[in-house]
């Protein structure tokens, strides 16, 4: 169990985005990374050195047997996230998994069920809805009027060299790696569950989509537009109202840009991964509720899903 001050944390999986979230880990309030957990135990030792990590294990079965950690945060690919996710649970350890949990609604349930009848919390990892930034853009929604549409996009141009996000087997594709985060503002946005679904992909050499398109129909009729992609460089969220619109330029990277009618509104910007540590660390202490949990997790999977049994038939999808 953790003391009662911090919580302690192990790193399964020690890839490029465990980097960027050790930078801001380092900084938690209520928190420390004390583990880290690689099938190579040569990489488990570099990652621990570099950023000054207690205790390195050579196998992901070592680190969630370790006594002295309280919650691991899941960072491996895609396909693998519900299987270790359901380990560490097992394990006894609290989980917050990297987005996308999943895109089969049934392993949300599995694992939300596992979470509840062990006592331990899971979240999934979209760290953008911890930001600043993002609560102050829900924030000023009541001042644009009613809510006419949704735009939202995450695209980047990738370099030709190999990449496990064009795995099919590891459920690569645009969708899963960014695509998620339209797809997770738009339904922010909404305030609700997307009832129409349609999708569109463009699929690469591959098998997986490297251009997904979408639109999202809510109960009151409002429509969402979101757009993935690795071919282009576009990151953006907008809500267009009967009396203005809001839009950041880059808001899942925390990287700043809300304009309310085009004018630049000041922002503080902070660590988003940090906060997202510091919103589990604090409900397993005991101290506050996580931000997400089953029910988002659940709209989210549900939404992938559909998404892609529309671009597969091309068909509408009525959930």
């Amino acid at each position: 169990m953790p003391s009662s001050e911090i919580v302690r944390w192990g790193i399964l999986g020690p890839g490029w985005i465990c980097e960027r979230f050790m930078q801001d880990a380092a900084r938690a309030r209520n928190a420390r990374v004390v583990a880290v957990g690689s099938r190579s135990a040569d990489r488990a030792r570099a990652f621990a050195a570099r950023f000054g990590i207690e205790r390195a294990h050579g196998s992901y079965e070592d680190l969630l047997a370790d006594p002295e950690v309280d919650a691991i945060y899941v960072a491996t690919p895609n396909a693998l996230h519900h299987p270790n996710t359901m380990a560490a649970l097992a394990a006894g350890k609290h989980v917050l998994c990297e987005k996308p949990y999943t895109r089969r609604p049934a392993e949300v349930v599995e694992a939300f069920d596992a979470a509840d009848a062990a006592g331990l919390h899971l979240m999934e990892g979209f760290m953008w809805r911890h930001s600043p930034l993002t609560r102050r853009f829900v924030e000023l929604l009541g001042e644009i009027g009613d809510l006419r549409a949704i735009r939202a996009s995450f695209g980047f141009a990738m370099d030709g060299s190999p990449d496990v996000r064009l795995d099919p087997a590891l459920d690569g594709g645009s969708l899963m790696d960014v695509g998620c985060y339209p797809l997770s503002g738009a339904r922010l946005v909404a305030g609700a569950e997307p009832v129409e679904i349609f999708g569109r992909q463009t699929v690469g050499p591959s098998g997986v989509d490297i251009v997904f398109s979408g639109m999202l129909v809510f109960p009151s009729g409002l429509v969402a537009e979101i757009l993935s992609g690795f071919a282009f460089e576009n990151r953006s969220l907008e809500a267009i109202g009967s009396r203005g619109t809001l839009r950041i330029r880059d808001p899942w990277n925390d990287g700043g840009g809300l304009e309310f009618d085009g004018v630049e509104q000041p922002m503080a910007m902070d660590d988003t991964y940090r906060l997202e540590m510091e919103n589990l660390s604090d409900a397993i202490l005991g101290r506050g509720e996580q931000l997400l949990g089953r029910a988002d997790a659940l709209g989210q999977a549900r939404a992938i899903e559909a998404l892609y049994r529309s671009a597969g038939t091309g068909e509408t999808v009525r959930l």
